[in-house]
């Protein structure tokens, strides 16, 4: 079936805005936080000068970013960053454990592919044997079960009742 140019023109503009609509499973960035993107589209990693401006105007449980993580079936499942305050969520992670883009790229990775840790999140491994935790995250806070209350690096053996090698 043949069509004419508008319909053509239609159809395709309508693909692309579904593509748009539609954030890629386990992407860190697939719902970046208000005014993380660039004018073309790319997501800008999170700079703590802009968290620090949007969490002095907003309360603790105003949502910073969203991580996603990739499930067997349905839509992603998606784990929030809060402002928090000195004991939880974006506030305690950059008081206790320092934030900058190498953290943010981290939770993403940890919560959007990472192995549940027993302690409520989820955590990345390095690849060898025996497993080495590298960096735990921890999902709960008075904001939400679904709010990233820390994260942090790691550098020890997995659990001690693990499979061995």
């Amino acid at each position: 079936m043949l069509f004419g140019t508008p319909v053509k023109a239609a159809l395709s503009a309508a693909a692309v805005a579904s593509a748009l609509l539609i954030p890629a499973a386990g992407s860190a960035s697939a719902a970046p936080a208000s005014g993380s993107t660039s004018g073309s589209g790319a997501t800008v990693s999170a700079a703590a000068s802009s968290f620090d401006a949007k969490c002095r105007s907003h309360s603790r449980t105003y949502v910073l970013k969203k991580y996603y993580r990739r499930v067997p079936v349905g839509p992603p499942t998606f784990y929030t960053l809060r402002c928090g305050t000195t004991t939880w969520g974006w506030k305690h992670i950059k008081l206790r454990h320092g934030w900058n883009s190498s953290m943010d790229r981290k939770i993403g990775a940890a919560i959007g592919s990472g192995d549940p840790n027993g302690r409520g999140g989820y955590s990345t491994y390095a690849n060898q044997c025996p497993r080495i935790e590298k960096f735990r995250t921890i999902l709960g806070t008075p904001g939400g079960n679904n709010d990233l209350l820390t994260a942090y690096k790691v550098d020890q053996p997995a659990v001690a009742g693990a499979v061995a090698c």
